[in-house]
């Protein structure tokens, strides 16, 4: 073979490599999520689960719900797995998703100080915020827009307490992940709502501990959208609902429902199966 024919074929497999390469890195796609599902370590596990099964890998932008949402918005994910319902429903009904698909639930706990001193102690939420509105004790909110702090906001309304005519003395936001806010909470001694699934996860707990869980409008629903090509043509939609699809699948809800810190399960699947 001539030496230009060799040059050639060379220049040809560089081109295929080359190529290649640029397919592989290309096989990604951007999640917006809550901090919940990376804090809590659930993504650790899942993703590569996913990956294995589909070689797609999974960026994850943990924030708020409501900014992973707002994330989509824009554009700048292909996907989002968040915990707001009623948000959820408005994304879809604003054309930025087509479909919302729930993927699994948790709830929600009131921790405290072990001691409780404003005795919150019990399975009723309404009662409890109702006494923390009128004791002298701190409690920390994410104030951050995310999918718990939209269900600590509906919480308050429930047990009669005005937050946007007057804040409890004790009522300081943080604007900060759930990690974050735990952590104030357990070096000031303060109460604080959060996941089931960060609190099993969470290593700084000092004397803090569940006081009120098991009341039903504690539970906690995510959901997960692929965002609307035809809003964002550039997403990747087709990887995204490849994501989608394979979360709310037997094997994807068997991988959620594996996920366990110390024996306990943190995420219970319950995805309406095609």
């Amino acid at each position: 073979m001539s030496a230009p024919s060799l040059f050639r074929r060379a220049l040809v497999l560089v081109a295929a490599t080359l190529a290649l390469g640029a397919q592989a890195q290309d096989k990604f796609i951007v999640m917006a999520s809550t901090t919940s599902t990376e804090q809590s370590g659930l993504f650790g596990h899942l993703l590569p689960a996913f990956k294995a099964a589909s070689g797609i890998d999974v960026r994850v932008v943990a924030v708020g719900t409501g900014q992973a949402l707002d994330t989509g918005r824009r554009g700048d994910a292909d996907i989002v797995f968040v915990h707001d319902q009623v948000a959820e429903e408005k994304f879809v009904a604003e054309g930025f998703a087509t479909q919302r698909r729930p993927v699994m639930y948790n709830d929600f706990v009131l921790i405290g100080p072990a001691a409780d001193p404003a005795k919150l102690k019990g399975n009723d939420i309404a009662a409890a915020l109702k006494k923390l509105a009128a004791a002298p004790a701190s409690f920390i909110s994410r104030g951050d827009k995310s999918g718990t702090h939209a269900a600590e906001l509906r919480l308050w309304k429930a047990a009669g307490v005005d937050m946007a005519a007057a804040k409890p003395a004790g009522y300081k936001e943080c604007g900060c992940g759930m990690g974050p806010a735990l952590n104030m909470a357990s070096s000031t001694g303060a109460y604080v709502l959060a996941d089931r699934g960060t609190w099993l996860s969470f290593k700084n707990r000092a004397d803090l501990a569940i006081l009120v869980e098991g009341d039903q409008s504690l539970f906690n629903q995510y959901g997960v959208m692929v965002v609307n090509p035809a809003r964002h043509p550039h997403v990747k939609a087709s990887l995204a609902q490849t994501f989608a699809d394979w979360v709310v699948s037997p094997a994807g809800q068997q991988a959620i429902a594996a996920y366990r810190i110390g024996g306990e399960q943190l995420f219970f699947p319950n995805a309406k199966f095609r």
